[in-house]
């Protein structure tokens, strides 16, 4: 195999940004062979951006267009597939690629709840053969990426505290009144968190862990005319003793984007387009037990961190060629569909901490969740298709 055959699932936003990448001649080992959604609309669209790039470079294969994506996994036509539509459907074409014989995928989220990606997990662990991949593309930012290293490297010792500041996410009501699915626990299955923060869920837990026990206050429709939650505040425990925060709203303008990590030796202040570690001259538990004079402090030193080895910062085109590269050389993925879990389990918990009014341990009581979801969902405005996400665990949705 010279090029991975894709097929793409969803030619909205995401499926069109992945298939305008690949006709650009962005991941050389990469071709798009077919594409399946069921709005004719944008399956004209796809066949008009393959036209438009195949008269500059014929070389470009035509693409097979599908109105059933099931229709597309089992056609042949493609190697691997990337799925892009509404949250509730990711694990079942995820499911139905692997055991088709297919690498496979993902957006953001990996699901909506826990217990159905978990069914995806073992799906992909029958099939050790196929590539499982998420597009997590924020892992390719080279100021998280030096974050972990420096955290993991136990350079600056243990953590004590985490607080990301996360309201850059906002969005006007016209963004939500753009679609009937968007915003309803029906049609997306959460708000902010599900939707906005997959990324920053999942780049809090690789750099700092996952916490232990989570103590969330979401409100729901705070800013905007929706059902799911615009605005969160989430208190959390690590198993160390460390502490974190998060918080995050789409009603928020200007917002901000503020990553803090506090350690014995110091802190680490990313803003999203900088790094800077603010190093003691010692770890404070020694200088706290060595120290007699009252009212001092170690000394600190500022020290802006050069991020440049830490990587190129190619976002989606990045996560699409180590796809390619782990499929066709078993090289490293930027993130296996397993890692996907851990952000997700971390929404859930906020959700349920919320509809619970309580603090809530992980392991995450993961039918608890689904149970106090699929109640919500009963309820939702959006009223199609509310039995089959009810009746089948793996979310069965058809936007």
């Amino acid at each position: 195999m010279k090029k991975v055959r894709l097929g793409i699932i969803g030619i909205g936003n995401m499926g069109t940004g992945h298939l305008g990448n690949i006709l650009g001649r962005q991941c050389p080992e990469i071709e798009v062979t077919a594409v399946a959604d069921i709005n004719p609309a944008r399956l004209d669209h796809a066949r008009s951006m393959v036209e438009k790039a195949r008269a500059e470079h014929p070389e470009i294969p035509e693409i097979a267009t599908y109105s059933d994506a099931m229709e597309m996994i089992g056609s042949g036509a493609c190697d691997a597939i990337i799925v892009a539509v509404p949250h509730y459907d990711h694990p079942r074409y995820c499911i139905a690629g692997l055991q088709a014989g297919l690498h496979v995928m993902s957006e953001k989220p990996a699901g909506v709840y826990t217990a159905q990606v978990r069914e995806l997990i073992e799906e992909a662990d029958r099939h050790p053969d196929l590539i499982y991949a998420l597009m997590f593309n924020q892992r390719t930012n080279p100021f998280y990426r030096k974050m972990r290293e420096i955290i993991q490297s136990g350079e600056m010792g243990q953590l004590r505290r985490s607080s990301w500041m996360i309201t850059g996410w906002y969005r006007p009501q016209a963004y939500y009144d753009s679609g009937a699915w968007r915003a309803t626990w029906s049609g997306e299955g959460g708000g902010v968190l599900l939707n906005q923060c997959p990324h920053n869920l999942d780049l809090w837990q690789w750099i700092c862990g996952m916490p232990s026990k989570i103590d969330a206050k979401l409100h729901f429709g705070k800013w905007h005319d929706i059902e799911v939650e615009d605005d969160v505040t989430a208190y959390v425990e690590y198993p160390n003793g460390a502490t974190g925060t998060f918080i995050t709203s789409t009603g928020d303008a200007p917002g901000s984007n503020r990553l803090e990590v506090v350690m014995d030796g110091g802190m680490l202040i990313c803003d999203g387009g900088s790094l800077l570690m603010r190093k003691l001259e010692m770890l404070e538990p020694e200088f706290s037990a060595t120290n007699k004079v009252p009212f001092a402090q170690p000394k600190c030193q500022n020290i802006q961190v050069d991020c440049s080895q830490a990587g190129d910062n190619k976002q989606h085109v990045g996560v699409l060629n180590a796809f390619a590269g782990a499929i066709l050389r078993g090289e490293p993925l930027i993130a296996d569909g397993r890692e996907g879990i851990n952000g997700l389990t971390i929404s859930n918990a906020m959700h349920l901490s919320a509809w619970l009014g309580k603090p809530v341990e992980l392991p995450l009581d993961e039918q608890l969740f689904k149970a106090e979801l699929m109640e919500r969902v009963k309820n939702s405005r959006r009223k199609e298709n509310i039995t089959s996400i009810i009746a089948d665990t793996t979310g069965t949705y058809n936007p």
